[in-house]
């Protein structure tokens, strides 16, 4: 009787925990209203529900060798996964899936979102953070014969690359692009693009004669180091300045970066370009937050904090470059317009995004609270899935489980009667069991997964199959009811631990080397297989045990 009380106990106990696992509880779910995403409360079972259920976007990222290979590209990922995961974490997506895949893969499942765009430039962008000085010597414009030099040696492969003039003008040489590289214009002529100047103003000197794509870079004065292009030029001159030979011909110590504003001046905008200090005063790996903002002179920014170190650096290098400009470059391009460094700068500071919006600066705090990407990652695959077609999965994934279950009594009930009842039973279970490991262990359901579960009830009788016919067999041989339930379950255990074993092992190789919905079904089967293990050797024979104390003496027949 103590062993039986300590079955029924053990029964209960795990239906009890199922129950708690499985008990509706409050969330801040992700939900559409009015073709707007928002935030709510809700409140539901907690089965995390796959991307193929609720819809969202799948990325499949890989490491980006275009610009230079990657010796071990294994660790790489390996340290890619921990900043992906965090800033996906910091994206506000309920229930996301980072996972690598493989050797050479990260897949970022993103469920409710739908701006693919933005969820890509986030899990791409390296945020690999620089401060660095403006150029105050002038040598960008004291290089320029060496460059015209340069490009002249280029000859025909320059211009090759450079887009046709339009019609009638007279091909421009490499030497007349140079030659027009730098007009100095007035200083107070450029506008910052939050600020539209005068339609009538003008930078003096642009195009004036000059027909060499590089002729429209200009220095409009008042910042060193700030220089201008037209931005219908911006792209050929980037071809002129990223030639190997004119990297090469670069004044040593400086490099130039493009930045991200654009600059109005009357009818025309003006990318700028800033020459600076290659080495920066201080980089990101100091940086400890990052926090978006609005304030009504800047407009848009980011506000961060570096740690202590981080701060002793910042402050004495800033307080060396008092009255100087000091660039904000993040990924190689500058952010803003160089602020003038008025005092020592501590532990606190912010970067300017001029007019872009708040989500914007709410993107970019993320990635910088993140991290740096160890390597630049790029997407191999990308697909968005629709929630209706999971709303229509989740109810046809119900609808054939419901049958699937009821055909399974219906013949269960029919071929072996009470033991059959006593099977039912057990599955029952089984079922609550399954879920309850799911969401316990936080497992995502998928549509594939839901198959696995559907597949899972079948397999769950099969063991009771066995143990039935085994107490057929015994019960043949003339043994009692007591000893040929005994008999039945001793002599069946082993072929079902077998097969059991053999099916977990299966779906954990697929769980290993699969990804996504592979995975899903591969969880789900080996949550069913444990769980019907379970019920059928255990629970069936307390069941039993229970039957067998309330009729006393050993009953002479057993209905099976």
């Amino acid at each position: 009787m103590t062993n039986l009380r300590n079955r029924i106990l053990l029964i209960v106990a795990l239906l009890v925990a199922s129950g708690w696992a499985l008990f509706p509880r409050t969330v801040v779910e992700r939900v559409k209203r009015d073709g707007q995403f928002t935030y709510d409360t809700l409140r539901r079972v907690p089965l995390k529900r796959g991307l193929d259920l609720q819809g969202g976007m799948h990325l499949a990222l890989e490491v980006d060798e275009s610009r230079q290979a990657v010796a071990n590209k294994s660790e790489a990922l390996d340290r890619a996964l921990k900043v992906v995961r965090t800033r996906i974490d910091e994206f506000g997506v309920s229930e996301p899936v980072v996972q690598k895949a493989g050797d050479d893969r990260i897949i970022v499942e993103l469920p409710g979102i739908d701006a693919p765009q933005r969820a890509t430039d986030v899990v791409q962008r390296s945020a690999f953070l620089q401060f660095q000085i403006t150029d105050e010597s002038q040598a960008f414009e004291r290089v320029l014969p060496r460059l015209d030099q340069v490009i002249r040696e280029q000859g025909a492969a320059v211009v090759a690359a450079a887009p046709a003039a339009g019609p009638g003008a007279a091909a421009a040489t490499p030497a007349a692009a140079v030659a027009g590289l730098f007009a100095k214009a007035d200083s107070g002529a450029a506008k910052d693009s939050s600020t539209q100047a005068d339609s009538a103003s003008t930078i003096p000197g642009l195009g004036e004669g000059r027909t060499g794509p590089l002729s429209k870079l200009v220095s409009p004065g008042g910042m060193p180091g700030e220089y201008l292009v037209a931005a219908a030029d911006a792209q050929t001159a980037q071809r002129y300045l990223e030639l190997p030979a004119v990297v090469a011909a670069m004044p040593p110590g400086k490099v130039v970066k493009w930045g991200t504003d654009s600059v109005v001046s009357g009818q025309q905008v003006f990318r700028p370009l800033y020459m600076l200090d290659s080495k920066p005063i201080l980089t990101g790996e100091y940086l400890t937050d990052a926090k978006p903002n609005q304030v009504p002179v800047e407009g848009t920014v980011v506000e961060f904090q570096l740690n202590n170190e981080g701060g002793r650096r910042f402050k004495n290098e800033t307080g060396k470059h008092v009255k100087d400009y000091m660039a904000i470059v993040l990924d190689d391009r500058v952010m803003g317009r160089p602020p003038v460094i008025q005092s020592a700068i501590g532990t606190r500071g912010q970067i300017t995004l001029g007019g872009r919006d708040l989500q914007a600066a709410q993107d970019l705090a993320l990635v910088l609270r993140a991290g740096a990407l160890p390597v630049p990652l790029r997407v191999a695959e990308v697909r968005n899935i629709g929630a209706s077609l999971g709303q229509d999965s989740i109810e046809k994934g119900i609808l054939a489980m419901g049958i699937a279950m009821a055909l399974v009594v219906a013949i269960m009930v029919y071929y072996y009667r009470f033991s059959g009842m006593l099977a039912v039973g057990a599955l029952v279970l089984y079922v609550v069991y399954s879920l309850a490991v799911l969401a316990g262990f936080g497992a995502v359901l998928t549509l594939p997964g839901i198959a696995g579960l559907v597949l899972s009830v079948g397999i769950a009788v099969d063991a009771n199959v066995l143990i039935y016919e085994r107490i057929r067999e015994e019960l043949d041989r003339g043994k009692t009811v007591r000893l040929a339930i005994e008999e039945g379950f001793n002599h069946a255990l082993s072929a079902i631990v077998d097969t059991s074993v053999a099916t977990i092992l299966t779906a954990a190789v697929l769980y290993q080397y699969g990804t996504g919905p592979i995975r899903g079904f591969a969880v789900t089967l080996i949550a069913g297989i444990t769980a019907s293990l379970f019920c059928a050797v255990f629970v069936v024979k307390t069941f039993y045990l229970v039957w067998l104390s309330r009729k006393g003496a050993t009953p002479s027949t057993l209905s099976i």
